[in-house]
């Protein structure tokens, strides 16, 4: 009786009479204007017995039998709405309205899946964007700091090469003038090293310099 309970709970069901008055039918009866309005008058009475009702998400199908007139309610609803109420006094009909109902809310509760479905879908990829987005900006900060890291290694490499060059001309530079003073000091040390020390030659005598000997005569 899940649907007679939740629908006889209606504020505009109760609002129809007081709450210890006795309904009198001659007077205060409402006015069934259609299947939905009698549908509803029957279930504010409590003269309908719930056969079958089936629920799929928010809508519903349900299947009421009158028994003081042997007539069928078979409605479509959704929550406390009624979209479609069909009467017939045909058991095969009322069964057969009732299917197709719980067909429709198939239908309709699927609609209902799939939005859910897709609205999930479409935050979790969104979120998945941003947080990729956030995941490309860090990785482009990245690239970006081990390039310039990249380009300040590079550039102390070219610059440790250059000063390996220069000292590699520099120490040649020192090796052959370290060269060139061994060989001075070996030849200084060669030269203190002889016992024969050779005296430096003597300059010869010219003719404004040279005297004849005593004792001696020229030549006539």
């Amino acid at each position: 009786m899940a649907l007679l309970a939740s629908l006889s709970l209606a504020p505009d069901a109760h609002a129809r009479r007081g709450k210890n008055d006795a309904p009198d039918l001659d007077r205060s009866a409402p006015v069934v204007r259609n299947t939905v309005d009698e549908l509803r008058q029957l279930m504010d009475g409590q003269q309908l017995t719930e056969l079958r009702t089936t629920y799929n998400g928010t809508y519903g199908a349900s299947l009421l039998f009158n028994a003081s007139t042997l007539h069928y309610y078979v409605s479509l609803f959704q929550g406390k709405e009624f979209w479609r109420v069909i009467k017939t006094d045909s058991v095969e009909t009322a069964e057969n309205v009732y299917e197709t109902f719980v067909k429709q809310t198939r239908d309709l509760a699927q609609v209902n899946i799939d939005t859910i479905r897709l609205e999930a879908g479409k935050r979790y990829t969104e979120s998945l964007v941003a947080y990729n987005e956030q995941r490309l900006r860090s990785l482009q900060q990245e690239a970006d700091l081990q390039r310039q890291q990249a380009q300040q290694v590079s550039s102390a490499i070219q610059q440790a090469k250059q000063q390996a060059v220069s000292l590699s001309t520099d120490l040649r530079s020192s090796n052959t003038q370290l060269e060139q003073l061994n060989q001075r000091i070996q030849a200084l040390q060669a030269q203190q090293g002889n016992p024969e020390l050779s005296l430096p030659t003597p300059p010869h005598p010219t003719a404004s310099t040279a005297h004849p000997v005593a004792g001696e005569t020229g030549t006539p």
